[in-house]
């Protein structure tokens, strides 16, 4: 991607007082929703809410996510039932966003569970 060319026009739009008069201004931001998430699935859940993900999907990530430190933390031996649960978790987040027509089979969610596979690595 050409960056010089969105920060031309970024400029542009400064310099012509496009951004003077945007609804919010001189506002606090509001209270971020996802604060008790990680730091670094913060944006792939917000990605996923705005792609119609629900409250159950929210459940169903939530448990994912602390089974994943359960695995990072857990002995050798009790990993095979833990990845098991995490398994069938995903299976039924993959369920939940199929039936809600987001494709599973994207790049896009690919490279997230990519992400989570490998911070789960132990």
């Amino acid at each position: 991607m050409n960056w010089i060319l969105i920060e031309d026009a970024i400029r542009k739009a400064r310099e012509e007082g496009k951004f003077e008069h945007l609804p919010g201004r001189g506002k606090p931001l509001p209270k971020d929703e996802f604060e008790h998430l990680p730091a670094d699935i913060r944006m792939a859940v917000r990605i996923l809410k705005n792609s119609g993900y629900d409250d159950e999907a929210m459940f169903v990530q939530k448990e994912m996510t602390e089974l994943g430190s359960r695995i990072n933390h857990a002995p050798a031996d009790t990993k095979t039932e833990l990845e098991a649960a995490y398994n069938k978790q995903m299976k039924k987040m993959n369920s939940l966003l199929s039936k809600k027509g987001v494709s599973t089979n994207s790049s896009a969610f690919k490279e997230y569970n990519r992400q989570i596979q490998d911070k789960l690595k132990w």
